[in-house]
């Protein structure tokens, strides 16, 4: 479990790689569970034989979508869990790229930068993390992100002077 951190620590961790995930093997069950939710059924996802016979990649591939969902999972996994939050909210993203496909059976992790933390109202901190989710032994990420989210705590938690 990721330490704990008080909301005054935040602003002094700005600039810094404040957290790297575990890895996460992305398999073809994964994937077809993913296809089967979200109904994107494309060959290149689903059909390791005809992905392998028709495609650049060898065999099947992760869908970019799936990688984005798994940061949930990375960020929870990895991030200093800020003492005071009661709520923690998805805010979107500034910046997505797919850099590299994630083949079926690769590993990924995430490692995420704060790029910035500005407290917003009285009872909200917007962090902005650079994310970059590697593909275990591949030079090129699978993606870089900007991604935004709202740390929600009771405004008397709001430390002074900041």
């Amino acid at each position: 479990m990721p330490q704990e951190i008080s909301l005054r620590d935040v602003p002094g961790l700005v600039g810094s790689v404040v957290g790297v995930s575990d890895w996460i093997t992305v398999d073809q069950t994964m994937i077809d569970a993913f296809a089967g939710a979200t109904m994107d059924h494309q060959f290149i996802h689903t059909d390791p034989v005809r992905a392998a016979a028709e495609t650049p990649f060898g065999g099947t591939i992760a869908h970019g979508f799936l990688t984005v969902s798994l940061l949930s999972a990375m960020n929870f996994n990895c991030l200093p869990k800020i003492r005071e939050q009661t709520l923690g909210i998805n805010y979107g993203f500034d910046k997505l790229r797919f850099m590299s496909p994630v083949r079926t059976g690769k590993r990924i992790r995430g490692s995420f930068k704060l790029a910035a933390a500005r407290f917003r109202g009285a009872g909200m901190l917007m962090n902005t993390y650079e994310v970059t989710v590697e593909i275990e032994g591949e030079r090129k990420p699978a993606l870089t992100a900007d991604w935004i989210t709202i740390s929600q705590f009771d405004p008397k938690d709001r430390p002074d002077n900041i």
